[in-house]
């Protein structure tokens, strides 16, 4: 590269003349351009200054042009041959390497002058693109860096109006980056929200106005998604008027919206952290475990009782403890300062007005930013809830007392419940468990289980005698008794009034069962001695067996007491096994009982009539009405086919009033045809004298006193009639209704009792009557009878003659009405009326 010739110096004393040419040469130096021309006559010729920014000292210019890039050297030829077609002057930009292979970048102007030639400058803008290049490099890690801070650039002009906005400053309002129609001042206004517009417009023209500087304003702005975002602006002057007024002010904005959100939760945060303070009642303390400074809030100072102005050290704290909790409080906060951990503890203080507190505390060890070692935690005033806990403490042992005595209580609710509170043994719940549990076993193991229904005989004598205390007893003694005959593995309940079930296994033979049951009957047997009286009562016994996966216990049950029914039936005081046998029989006992109920519902009951004979005239004396059920199958049925189920069934009272109102009705209307019965005689049981309805159902008969007689049926304790039947039989013999007692002579009766009855009459049962013809023994007895009778004026009936031979012999010996086949056998009332008008009677059957 050529370089520009030094100025000549002048020679000292010679005077300095004006050179143009130099001069030019020089300023090309210095603007970095230089000159050409081409002209026909002259052709190319090139100034020093190009020369040196072209490195070359010729002026030909082919090598010249295979310095320049191909596609920048064809722009350069264009330029050329569009100024020689006298088109407007360009200018182009290309590059040139130089001598020493370093790149030039250059700007050539051709023109064209009047003569046709061509001339131009060539400028060398190498050092200005360098200083553009490094420009835009520095403005771009300016952006970059507001970009990555967030920040959006403005540059308002506030003589013009014109404000620039960088590329952040629009995406943080949702706008396009590269420009947007709404940038202008008045549509930012529109978007500033209106709580906020009237301090942001003071703000502005305050700054404008000179008064303020550098402005900091927040304020929420609408962002293009129709939501408000927080904005912080920063803005101060960079020009200014003449007169101290801004002229071009350059801020920057920040998107904060995330920071209010954390300030708007950290606000929220601080209120229910406040809110729970104060519902807690909770203080805070810090100290400083360098100095030993404590800061206690209010809540704090009030818990010990100091004022809010007062300094508090770690002695004060100190000083407030509770002399027999001090060392324990202090040493757990030493140990959390050693160990730099957190603590948690529980003491009392005593306050300056003496007043004891209980403190509960937290606390938690840390360095802070100076590394200071500090103590932050929280007190809780727990007085009331120390003492709450003593009277829960207090309330739950008296709780667990009253439990204990509760769980007892239980206990016994539960023992009651399976026990009978009289004797001890288990009830019937406790039965039906063991039951249960026996039948599963052997259902399991293949094991035999009996049952033993045990029933106490004539046990309702002694509670009738000696009283209900005296039946206690006796129950107390029959379940002991039961219990010393049992096995370890066998089982005893009282299921009734004076009822008990024993449960036993048992290897399947009889031996141990028929042992075990007449054992009890054996000792049940024996006279208890009870208050100077002897009682004596014994035990009838139904035993059921079964054996491994038949074992039901319903079954079990109705298996036993279907044996205990036949051994009661066998005149009590023994056992009975159950069998098949006795199964059908209980079928068909059912079956009638099923047929007594049907037949109450269908009137199927009605009397039969056995006339009655005076013995010395052997006039008609009266009748007794006989029960009879006319079965719709098995025809007319007597007493002795249905009246031990009636009774079991609790129908017998029922059955008398049926045939007692048909009786009356049929005697009413033989007087009524001129048929002279002068007395109709009914059977009456016990139960019946018990009926308290029984003189008011009388009332509602129709029949003339005299006219009819109540027969005792059973076989009653005479001397122990209660209130109840005493009361009946007095109202009976009101209304004009005799009595009369049926089977005397069985033992039922004493003297006392007939006196105390003053029945009308008694008849002999007809066992008396059997070896009367040839028994002297059995006459006399039978005369013993009679005589009874008549001293105490009772007519004496003899029942069951069979023959004129017996009734001579009766009437010799005083008896006064005779009854009996040998006159007449029972009869239907049809039948009655049919002998009554032909007045044959006395036909031996």
């Amino acid at each position: 590269m050529t370089l520009p010739r030094p100025p000549m110096r002048r020679t000292s004393g010679t005077p300095r003349r004006s050179d143009p040419r130099r001069h030019m040469a020089e300023t090309e130096a210095l603007a970095g351009f230089g000159r050409w021309g081409w002209s026909q006559d002259r052709g190319l010729w090139c100034s020093e200054g190009l020369r040196n920014i072209l490195g070359v000292v010729a002026t030909d210019v082919r090598p010249l042009l295979r310095r320049i890039p191909a596609q920048q050297r064809h722009m350069l030829i264009a330029a050329l041959r569009q100024a020689r077609a006298d088109q407007p002057p360009v200018a182009v930009e290309f590059r040139l390497r130089g001598a020493n292979d370093h790149w030039r970048n250059c700007t050539a102007w051709i023109r064209k002058d009047a003569d046709g030639g061509l001339w131009g400058i060539v400028q060398d803008i190498t050092a200005l693109r360098s200083m553009s290049a490094a420009l835009e490099r520095s403005e771009s890690r300016w952006e970059i860096a507001l970009q990555s801070a967030h920040q959006g650039v403005w540059d308002s002009d506030v003589e013009t109006g014109i404000v620039y906005h960088s590329r952040t400053w629009r995406t943080m309002r949702g706008m396009h980056p590269d420009g947007d129609p709404e940038d202008d001042h008045g549509v930012w206004a529109d978007r500033v929200h209106p709580d906020d517009l009237p301090r942001i417009t003071d703000l502005i023209a305050r700054q404008h106005s000179g008064e303020l500087a550098r402005v900091h304003m927040e304020y929420r702005e609408r962002h293009r998604s129709g939501e408000y975002v927080w904005i912080s602006s920063l803005g101060a002057p960079v020009e200014w008027y003449p007169d101290g007024r801004p002229r071009r002010i350059v801020g920057t904005d920040t998107d904060i919206t995330e920071q209010k959100r954390a300030e708007e939760t950290m606000v929220r945060l601080s209120h229910r952290l406040e809110l729970a303070l104060e519902v807690s009642r909770i203080g805070v303390f810090e100290a400083n475990l360098a100095t030993g400074e404590l800061f206690w809030d209010a809540r704090v100072r009030e818990m010990y009782g100091f004022p809010t102005d007062t300094p508090i050290g770690r002695t004060d704290w100190e000083g407030c403890l509770h002399p027999e909790d001090a060392s324990g409080a202090q040493q757990r906060v030493a140990a959390a300062v050693e160990n730099r951990c957190g603590y948690e503890s529980e003491f009392r203080i005593i306050r300056g007005d003496g007043e004891v507190r209980h403190i509960r505390t937290k606390g938690m060890w840390y360095l802070d930013s100076l590394g200071i070692p500090r103590m932050l935690g929280a007190n809780w005033d727990v007085t009331d809830e120390v003492a709450a806990h003593r009277d829960l403490q207090r309330a739950k042992d008296l709780a667990e007392a009253r439990n204990t005595e509760l769980e007892a209580a239980k206990a016994r609710i539960e023992h009651n419940a399976l026990h009978d509170t009289l004797t001890g043994l288990p009830n019937r719940r406790y039965l039906d468990q063991v039951l249960s549990e026996r039948a599963e076993r052997a259902a399991e193991k293949g094991d035999s289980v009996a049952l033993l229904h045990v029933d106490l005989d004539r046990f309702k004598q002694i509670n009738d005698t000696l009283g209900h205390i005296a039946g206690d007893a006796m129950l107390v003694h029959a379940a002991e008794l039961l219990r010393r005959h049992l096995g370890p593995a066998d089982f005893v309940a009282r299921v009734g009034g004076d009822e008990f079930i024993i449960v036993c296994s048992y290897g399947g033979g009889q031996n141990r069962l028929i042992e075990l049951a007449g054992g009890i009957i054996e000792q049940m047997r024996r006279p208890v001695p009870y208050l100077g009286h002897y009682c004596r009562f014994g035990a009838s016994i139904g035993i059921a067996a079964r054996h491994g996966g038949d074992v039901d216990p319903v079954r079990l049950m109705i298996d036993a007491d279907i044996a205990l029914y036949r051994a009661k039936a066998r005149g009590k005081n023994t056992f009975e096994f159950f069998s098949e046998a006795l199964q059908t029989e209980a079928v068909n006992t059912k079956r009638v009982a099923d047929d007594i109920l049907q037949a109450i519902e269908q009137d199927e009951f009605l009397p039969y009539y056995q006339p009655l004979f005076d013995a010395k005239t052997m006039a008609l004396s009266s009748v007794e009405a006989l029960a009879r059920w006319r079965h719709p199958r098995a025809g007319v049925l007597p007493p002795s086919r249905f009246l031990s189920i009636a009774e079991d069934l609790n129908v017998v009272t029922t059955i008398d009033s049926k045939i007692l109102r048909q009786v009356v009705d049929d005697h009413r209307r033989w007087r009524a045809s001129g048929l002279d019965v002068p007395s109709v005689s009914v059977n009456v049981s016990f139960r019946r004298l018990r009926d308290e309805q029984l003189v008011a159902s009388l009332r509602e008969l129709s029949f003339e006193p005299g006219t009819v007689c109540f027969e005792l049926l059973e076989s009653i304790f005479l001397d122990e009639i209660d209130d109840m039947v005493s009361w009946n039989l007095e109202q009976i013999r009101d209304l004009g209704i005799e009595l009369a007692i049926d089977d005397f002579g069985t033992g039922h009766a004493s003297i006392l009792s007939l006196l105390k009855l003053r029945p009308s009459r008694f008849k002999i049962d007809r066992q008396f009557l059997d070896s009367l013809t040839t028994s002297k023994e059995q006459r006399r007895l039978v005369g013993s009878l009679i005589d009874i009778g008549r001293s105490l004026g009772i007519k004496v009936v003899a029942e069951g003659v069979e023959t004129f031979a017996q009734a001579d012999i009766l009437r010799d010996l005083g008896c006064d009405i005779l009854q009996g086949y040998a006159f007449a056998r029972p009869m239907s009332a049809g039948a009655l009326e049919e002998r009554l008008r032909s007045a044959h009677w006395l036909k031996a059957s």
